[in-house]
């Protein structure tokens, strides 16, 4: 998270509690996340390629992916908080963008075997997606309550839902959205976070309803403890390059079968 985060936690220093902290969620989420394309790339030389014919290494590597899903919720809620305490959303929004595209080329080689494919696209996107609609729904806040805001606030999700579904991000195995999971998570965030009891039952009903991780992953979120973790402030940085680093390797164990 930005400085401003980083200050506001240190003087947040009397929250008691062993919960996961902002280091131990980002943990969780990355651990989670290396599920997906270790189950695309390199699952499918231990058991076997997924196929009619073959179902057990479909199941195995659907499951797999399955997995990853309960990081959507985690990575959520982490976009959500950068945006509300960052002193600069177009920055926070740029360095989302570089890293989406730093991981698109061995995203596809992932999962389509080549450098460059349309089919679908990695789901650092579906950050960049929900980061723009925060962005624009937080600039409707201050409006007088209206039937024009509750049309236009509706429109503006709309809108980024289209773009997640027609970038198909994240749909590694065609069976989930990953851009319009996280899009749902952090709008679901944006409007309930004052209410942490219903915000989690809400998020978890919704993420259920997607394949049922992402409701685990969602649960997750009520054991946080609203403390950063880090021993070094560099720390938070050395995040940033986890996720090409998870598909590089992959790509390359992949690629080598």
């Amino acid at each position: 998270m930005v400085d401003e985060y980083t200050r506001h936690l240190e003087r947040n220093k009397e929250v008691k509690g062993k919960g996961l902290s902002q280091f131990r969620m980002k943990v969780l989420a990355d651990v989670l996340l290396f599920f997906s394309p270790f189950s695309v790339a390199v699952l499918p030389h231990i058991v076997g390629k997924p196929s009619r014919e073959n179902m057990f290494a479909l199941s195995v590597c659907v499951i797999g992916e399955a997995i990853s899903w309960a990081s959507i919720p985690i990575f959520a809620w982490l976009l959500y908080q950068g945006f509300e305490w960052t002193g600069n959303a177009w920055l926070y929004g740029l360095r989302l963008l570089v890293l989406a595209l730093v991981c698109e080329v061995p995203y596809d080689y992932v999962v389509f075997g080549s450098a460059f494919d349309m089919h679908s696209q990695n789901p650092v996107f579906g950050l960049v997606v929900a980061l723009i609609v925060l962005g624009i729904l937080d600039l409707m806040y201050a409006w007088r309550t209206s039937v024009l805001k509750v049309v236009l606030s509706a429109g503006v999700i709309i809108i980024g839902l289209l773009w997640d579904f027609m970038l198909s991000i994240g749909q590694t195995q065609r069976l989930m959205n990953v851009g319009i999971v996280t899009l749902g998570m952090c709008v679901t965030y944006y409007y309930l976070h004052s209410r942490e009891n219903t915000m989690v039952f809400t998020a978890a009903i919704f993420g259920a309803a997607c394949v049922l991780t992402p409701g685990l992953g969602a649960v997750a979120l009520h054991y946080r403890n609203d403390k950063l973790g880090y021993t070094h402030r560099w720390t938070r940085w050395a995040f940033y390059p986890v996720y090409p680093i998870m598909l590089v390797l992959c790509a390359a164990i992949g690629m080598a079968n």
